[in-house]
């Protein structure tokens, strides 16, 4: 994939987009020092070229119920694509995985569950997780707390 030609004021643009994707035009363009006609343009133009892929509302996990987090290692018996295929199918169908990577290393996929408790996570592990064909072996982390969060590095 190619990158997109961006210069600093896209990158101003994008900065106080990741920061805050509800800002109207006009905000946008007195933060970013460009009066609103080209301010709307570039961001068009940032949407059609795929530097921004759309908007989202972070949602706060705790807030909604969620307040666990545990990041699962999976490693599958195959490598091949039918046996990720099946495996990442199973896995877009569990409203509990939040984020999912396929990764290099010992591990095959990195996973990031939300759950309501520990035993919810147990009944996931042991109730979908552990069923899903191809998995070999998993290893759990509980995080004890978010130092760090952001949005992307490119800006």
């Amino acid at each position: 994939m190619k990158s997109a030609k961006i210069d600093e004021i896209d990158r101003r643009i994008l900065r106080e987009l990741s920061t805050d994707g509800r800002l109207s035009i006009q905000e946008l363009s007195d933060r970013v020092g460009l009066s609103p006609s080209p301010c709307s343009r570039r961001v068009k133009l940032l949407e059609e070229s795929g530097v921004i892929g759309g908007y989202a509302a972070l949602v706060d996990e705790r807030q909604v119920g969620f307040p666990v987090s545990v990041f699962v290692s999976v490693k599958l018996g195959q490598q091949v694509d039918d046996a990720l295929k099946k495996f990442e199918t199973a896995i877009a169908s569990y409203p509990e995985v939040v984020d999912c990577w396929l990764m290099t290393g010992g591990r095959d996929y990195l996973l990031r569950v939300a759950t309501s408790d520990l035993i919810e996570f147990e009944q996931f592990l042991t109730g979908k997780l552990t069923k899903v064909e191809g998995v070999s072996s998993i290893e759990s982390a509980i995080p004890l707390r978010r130092v760090k969060t952001g949005n992307s590095r490119s800006v």
